[in-house]
C-alpha cells in the first residue's frame, strides 16, 4: 500500500546529535509529523567518546539506538541514512540511496567532522574522534602499540612505540593525554615481561601559549601542573609541520623572540585533537541558498537560526555559526559544545511552533553555564557560572564535579548506572577492562571513513 499523506506539518531533522535530539524532544506534543535522518543508528554522547578510545567504557554505555530515544514518541520516525543534499526548492532532503524526504519545516543538526587545516593527508597517520568507529580505531593502535612495544628488540624502535602524542591542548586533548598517562602508569604495569609500561611517554602538542584556552588562566595553568603531575609532558608554543608513519615534525616557537626550531618526535601513536569543521552538508546548503559559511564551513545563521531567506530552514549545533542575543548583553558567538547544542535544537524547535501558530519567531539566547574537564584520576577543573554566582575549582572536588555531571547528562537511566559501576570499579581496581581489539593485522582506517 502506498503511504499515507499527513495533513500535518511535516519537520524533518538531520541528525540525532545533541541538537537534533532537543529539537525532536521539543516537539513532542506538537502536531506535526518528524522524520529523524541519521546515518548512524544512534545517538553518541560525545563529550565521554574519550573513555571508549581509551577502553574505560564500552560502546553502549554512552550510546543509545535512536529507534529506543524515540519509541514513546509517535509523531517521529527515525530513518537510517546519509544526507547527500538539500534541495531547497523543492523542499526535500536527498538520501545516498535516493531516497527523498519532502519537508515544510527543516531543521539541519548534521555536525562536525576532523579539520586537518588542509593537511588531510595526515589524517591516516593521526586519526580524530568524532564517532565510534573513531574511537575504536585510537583504542587498537593505543593498545597494539604496547604489544609492538614488547616484541621489538631494537631500543630506539621500542621507544617509538612508547611514545603516544596527542596534538591539540583543548578538552579532548587534555582528557585523552591524562588518561593515556593513567594507562601507563596504573593499568598495565605487571601485564608485559620485556617492557615497563610506565616508561611510555606521552605528549601533548599545542600551538598556543596555555591549554585550555576557553578557561580562565588560572585553570588553564592548573591543568597544566595536573598534566605534568600525571607524568604527561606538555609542549606549548608547537606547531605541528608534518605526519607519517614513525612520527611527526614540529616547529616550536619562542614567544618572546618569536624564532623557532624545528625537531622530529619518533612516536608510532599520534592522535588528533587540534581542530573541527563543519559537516559538508554545510558547504552544500550554503551553496544552494547563498548563505555565508565561515572557516570552519558553519552557515551563518539569522538570529532566530534560521538560513538567510529561507526561514523555513534551521540550522542548529556544530554546523551553526550562531550569535547569542541575551538581553542587556552584545550579540556574541556560541560555543561549539553540547550545551550550546542542545539549547539552539530546542529554540528552533520553539520557533517552528511559533511559525505555526502565525507568531514572530525569537532570537536565540544562549545561557552560558561554563566550562569542565578532566585531567586524569582525582584532576580536573571547573569553570562553572551558576545563579549562586560564578566558581572556579581544581583538583579532587572538581573530578567529582566532572565525575557526576557527566553521569546526570548521559541518555538513558541503564547508561547512567553501568557507567557509575565502571567507573566505580575502575577507580577502585585501576583496571580498564574495555581492553578488546579486532582485525590486529588489518591496515590502519582513516578517520571518518
Amino acid at each position: 500500500m502506498p503511504p499515507t499523506i499527513s495533513p500535518r506539518p511535516r519537520v524533518v531533522i538531520v541528525g540525532c546529535g545533541f541538537g537534533g535530539l532537543e529539537a525532536a524532544r521539543a516537539l513532542y506534543d506538537a502536531q506535526v509529523e518528524i522524520t529523524v535522518v541519521e546515518r548512524t543508528n544512534h545517538h553518541l554522547f560525545q563529550p565521554l567518546l574519550y573513555q571508549v578510545a581509551t577502553a574505560g567504557l564500552s560502546a553502549p554505555a554512552i550510546a543509545a539506538p535512536a529507534r529506543h530515544l524515540f519509541r514513546k514518541q509517535a509523531n517521529v520516525t527515525t530513518l537510517l541514512g546519509q544526507v547527500t543534499r538539500i534541495d531547497v526548492q523543492a523542499r526535500q532532503v536527498l538520501l545516498e540511496d535516493g531516497m527523498s524526504i519532502g519537508y515544510d519545516h527543516l531543521i539541519v543538526a548534521a555536525g562536525a567532522t576532523h579539520s586537518y587545516f588542509g593537511r588531510n593527508e595526515w589524517a591516516p597517520f593521526a586519526p580524530g574522534l568524532k564517532t565510534l568507529d573513531d574511537a575504536f580505531e585510537i583504542r587498537r593502535r593505543i593498545l597494539l602499540a604496547f604489544e609492538q612495544a614488547e616484541k621489538e628488540a631494537d631500543p630506539a624502535a621500542r621507544d617509538a612505540w612508547l611514545t603516544f602524542t596527542v596534538i591539540g591542548g583543548g578538552p579532548t586533548g587534555v582528557e585523552m593525554a591524562g588518561t593515556l598517562a593513567e594507562i601507563a602508569h596504573y593499568t598495565l604495569p605487571g601485564e608485559f615481561r620485556r617492557i615497563d609500561p610506565a616508561s611510555a611517554k606521552v605528549l601533548l602538542i599545542e600551538g598556543s601559549s596555555r591549554v585550555l584556552q576557553a578557561m580562565p588562566q588560572d585553570l588553564s595553568q592548573r591543568a597544566h601542573e595536573q598534566l605534568t603531575k600525571l607524568g604527561v609532558e606538555v609542549r606549548l608554543d608547537s606547531r605541528v609541520t608534518a605526519i607519517d608513519a614513525a612520527g611527526l615534525e614540529v616547529m616550536q616557537t619562542d614567544s618572546a623572540s618569536g624564532s623557532g626550531d624545528s625537531y622530529r618526535i619518533a612516536s608510532r601513536c599520534v592522535i588528533w585533537a587540534a581542530g573541527v569543521a563543519a559537516s559538508p552538508l554545510g558547504a552544500q546548503l550554503a551553496q544552494a541558498t547563498g548563505a555565508k559559511v565561515d572557516r570552519a564551513g558553519r552557515v551563518q545563521v539569522e538570529p532566530d537560526l534560521s538560513v538567510p531567506g529561507h526561514p523555513e530552514i534551521s540550522v542548529v549545533g556544530d554546523l551553526a555559526a550562531a550569535q547569542s542575543y541575551l538581553a542587556g548583553h552584545e550579540p556574541r558567538a556560541v560555543p561549539g559544545v553540547s550545551p550550546g547544542a542542545k539549547q539552539m535544537g530546542r529554540a528552533a524547535a520553539a520557533n517552528i511552533l511559533r511559525r505555526l501558530a502565525g507568531q514572530p519567531t525569537l532570537p536565540f539566547r544562549y545561557r552560558d553555564y561554563g566550562n569542565l574537564a578532566t585531567i586524569g584520576r582525582n584532576a580536573a577543573v571547573v569553570d562553572l557560572v551558576s545563579p549562586l554566582g560564578h566558581f572556579k575549582f581544581s583538583g579532587y572536588f572538581a573530578w567529582l564535579f566532572w565525575l557526576f555531571a557527566h553521569i546526570y547528562f548521559l541518555i538513558g537511566f541503564r547508561n547512567r548506572i553501568v557507567v557509575l559501576l565502571d567507573w566505580g570499579g575502575a577507580y577502585w581496581s585501576k583496571q580498564r577492562y574495555a581492553r578488546v581489539v579486532t582485525d590486529i593485522g588489518a591496515p590502519p582506517r582513516k578517520p571518518g571513513a
